[in-house]
């Protein structure tokens, strides 16, 4: 009840305040009662209208605003996950891809991209086959770096925000489904072609998801992190000469 304390109040002293203008208006008009009751009964039919209008113009702005603070707690969780596994993780499987040198141009992102650019590059990603040839001492290096990774993986899927964001829980998904089939293989030494086949196809699935995703967070720092997008562009897994040193003017 005491919640509500200030609320109670208020709407009191609202019905005083319109109780009170209603008095004053009579006692100046003390002549005018049936056209007081005339317009008071029409703006009494008028407030359900008001009240409809009202609702579904701040219910919009509020939902409006509930979506961009889940959006932008969103972002930090896609940017935690860029630092900690997406970024290497780019870079160890663009060295099973064996296309990748026609990719490293489409995706040396700039600082003079605009939205185009960026909507550009992942429509064409998507379109782009992604031959991923799987061997032993990548797969090896790869499970590794995933296995000191699965806590932090775990951690984000049980985010309650990702329910908002599809592709990113595909993402994620897809990244510990590869790094549960890796843990599972106690060597890669003498796997058969089949077993590659389909390591390579987990790497693949992994692999398209986590560059579109890429791109789609590179775009959220351009507008409204600038400073971390420098960093981002400079350490881009897709340029072999990337260095997180700034270059002299």
């Amino acid at each position: 009840m005491r919640r509500f304390g200030w609320q109670i109040l208020l709407g009191l002293a609202l019905v005083a305040m319109s109780g009170g203008l209603y008095a004053l208006q009579h006692w100046f008009f003390p002549r005018r009662g049936e056209d007081e009751l005339f317009y008071l009964v029409q703006d009494v039919a008028f407030v359900p209208i008001q009240g409809l209008l009202v609702t579904l113009v701040i219910h919009r702005m509020l939902e409006w605003r509930s979506k961009q603070n889940m959006l932008s707690k969103l972002n930090m969780v896609v940017g935690a996950f860029f630092s900690e596994v997406g970024t290497t993780l780019m870079r160890t499987l663009a060295a099973s891809d064996d296309a990748v040198e026609g990719a490293r141009e489409k995706l040396r992102v700039s600082p003079e991209w605009s939205v185009r650019h960026f909507k550009a590059a992942a429509r064409e990603w998507t379109w782009r086959p992604h031959p991923m040839a799987a061997r032993a001492d990548q797969l090896k290096a790869l499970d590794e770096f995933l296995r000191g990774r699965v806590d932090f993986l775990l951690r984000l899927l049980e985010n309650p925000n990702l329910l908002e964001h599809d592709r990113f829980t595909d993402l994620l998904w897809a990244v510990f489904h590869l790094s549960e089939e890796l843990r599972c293989r106690e060597s890669f030494d003498a796997l058969p072609a089949s077993d590659l086949a389909h390591l390579s196809g987990d790497m693949k699935r992994a692999y398209g998801l986590l560059v579109v995703e890429w791109l789609s967070y590179l775009r959220h720092l351009k507008r409204d992190y600038p400073y971390l997008f420098s960093l981002a562009i400079r350490i881009n897994p897709f340029n072999p000469l990337a260095s997180p040193i700034v270059p002299p003017a």
